[in-house]
This record gives structure tokens, sequence and C-alpha cells, in this order.
């Protein structure tokens, strides 16, 4: 399976799925970095791992429709069957969600459905939760709405800051970022009625798996 992420920042979750499936652990290749900040931190990574990257400036384009044309464009170039969304700060609209529906997920560093959007880390301290965590799901036309597939909890300390819970978090996302695209490339993620995604268990194997 051919991968496209999309990134706006550092990029540790695209680092992250590149190193698993070059290891082995995803049947698959990321074939494309998508970001829109030239200059953010992810796209240092793509060149030290040799991954093509688009990068764009909204700002010069007419309208969201213009410029999700030109990434389009650039997935369908490369084949991509598969988009991750990670840490990728923009809404996506509908000439991207129709042309990969279904076939594109996102990694939220909260349990949605509480904390949606920016800063959700922050949230999650301010509110004084005991438990966050990490959700991975199908993207949608909402803000982190799309029908959840996995979900791991990451407790919250007592003397946690944004950074060092934020650092709990990271590890958490690349371990299960990686697993649900395997899951997804193994055809093992079934959307049913409604909001509800089953996980098949793997062949031979017994539960569900998601950890």
């Amino acid at each position: 399976m051919r991968i496209a992420v999309f990134a706006s920042g550092s990029g540790s979750n695209f680092e992250a799925l590149v190193r698993a499936a070059r290891a082995g652990k995803v049947a698959g290749e990321v074939v494309l970095l998508v970001c829109d900040r030239p200059g953010a931190p992810v796209l240092d990574r793509a060149a030290r791992l040799g991954v093509p990257a688009f990068v764009f400036d909204p700002k010069a384009y007419p309208d969201k429709a213009a410029y999700e044309r030109a990434i389009l464009a650039e997935l369908e170039a490369q084949g991509v069957d598969l988009v991750v969304l990670a840490g990728y700060m923009r809404l996506v609209g509908p000439t991207l969600l129709s042309a990969y529906e279904g076939r594109m997920i996102n990694l939220h560093p909260s349990l949605l459905p509480a904390f949606p959007g920016k800063n959700a880390i922050g949230q999650a301290l301010a509110h004084g939760v005991k438990v966050t965590g990490v959700t991975v799901h199908f993207v949608d036309a909402g803000m982190d709405t799309g029908p959840i597939i996995a979900q791991r909890a990451v407790p919250v300390e007592e003397d946690d800051t944004p950074e060092t819970l934020a650092a709990r978090i990271h590890a958490v996302e690349h371990e299960l970022l990686p697993q649900v695209v395997q899951w997804l490339i193994e055809g093992r993620v079934r959307r049913e009625d409604g909001r509800r995604v089953r996980v098949l268990p793997a062949p031979g194997g017994t539960g569900r798996g998601q950890g």
C-alpha cells in the first residue's frame, strides 16, 4: 500500500510510520509527505529519510478547493492508496474527502470526543482529567468527528506539564498509528452501521487486538 502523510509540525509520527514500514511492521511504503507550512521541521525529517515532499502555502491559492486540487494531483501522481493525517492542522475539504472517502485517517492526542481541535493536551490538563490518550479515526467533514477506529489511554500524573504529558502521548502515538495502518492494509477494519467500526482479529488469532 502506498501511503501519504499530511503534517504541519515536527513530524515525529511521520518518521515513526516511515521507520515502521521500513522495519517491516507496516506492509506499505510512505511515498509522500504533504505539508502546508514551508519551513516546518517535518520537512527536515522527510529530507533525511528520503521521502518526497509536496509543500504548499495555502495563502498562495484562491481557496481551499484550489490547493486541495493541487494536493490531489500529487496524490494521484504518486499512486497513493491511503492518506494519514498526523499533526495536519487544517480541516480537509470535499475535494480530498470525496477522492479518499474511507481511505483517510487522522491521529489525535486525546480520547475523542473529549478535547477535539487544537491543543488537546493543554485542554486535558486545564480540565483536570485523570486519563487522556490517543485516538485514530476516519476523517469526515467535521473537526475530529469521524468514526473511531482505535483508542489507547494515557494516565495524567499529578505533576504533569504539557511537555511531560506530550512525551508520553507521543510514545503511544508512535505505536498505535503504525498498528492501525497495518490493520487497514490487512483489511481488518470494518465500518458498520452508524459510527461503529469493528477491527477483525488477525488470522489465527482471537480478540480484537486494539491494545
